[in-house]
């Protein structure tokens, strides 16, 4: 199989739904190829999602984006850095899960190729660490411009220790994603099922 998938946990215990993903790259002096996504290999790790919209961005280094979600139509995302390095978070807001409001960080640098799998469910944003980055991802559904939700980027009960991996960086964040409000224990965000139980 041309990808080793590795589940992630937090303080040893599993995010249900939550994978790092390394394909195998083959590279000579001439250059590289690889297996950025296959069906079948997906399917038999038991990764059934089906994907119906490609999205790329570029952003310049500091650039922060998210926390995001989708509430209508909630996306999963399989995500990597075409080029550059940055470094990814995904939030747990699955209402009842062992992991609900806690979060995992993968930095991902297209020198590795790795990628990772946020499913429904989740807030995802990433920090771009190198001078340039483009973001490439894969969604299980259509973007729904009246669906967006977002978390605080600096929640402090989510606790995102974004200065630990680059200290030397100021987050640059767009006047929306600077508005986002806190995280809430209390709230409703998705069910189990990842089904957007909020108001």
């Amino acid at each position: 199989m041309p990808f080793t998938f590795t589940t992630c946990s937090v303080n040893g215990q599993t995010i249900d739904g939550l994978y790092e993903i390394q394909p195998q790259v083959f590279g000579d002096k001439r250059g590289y190829f690889f297996e950025c996504y296959s069906q079948k290999d997906f399917f038999d790790a038991g990764l059934t999602m089906q994907f119906v919209q490609d999205n790329q961005s570029a952003s310049t280094k500091g650039v922060l984006r998210g926390l995001h979600f989708q509430t209508k139509h909630p996306q999963g995302k399989l995500v990597r850095a075409v080029s550059g390095k940055v470094y990814d978070v995904a939030v747990d807001l699955r209402n009842g899960s062992k992991t609900f409001g806690k979060y995992y960080g993968v930095i991902l640098d297209a020198e590795k190729q790795n990628q990772f799998y946020i499913p429904q469910g989740f807030a995802h944003g990433f920090y771009v660490l190198s001078e340039t980055a483009v973001f490439a991802y894969k969604c299980t559904d259509f973007y729904d411009p009246n669906g967006e939700g977002g978390l605080m980027w600096n929640d402090p009960s989510i606790n995102i220790d974004w200065n630990a991996i680059a200290p030397e960086i100021t987050p640059l964040l767009s006047p929306k994603d600077e508005k986002h409000p806190q995280f809430n224990k209390d709230s409703l965000y998705f069910d189990t099922n990842a089904k957007w139980i909020g108001a």
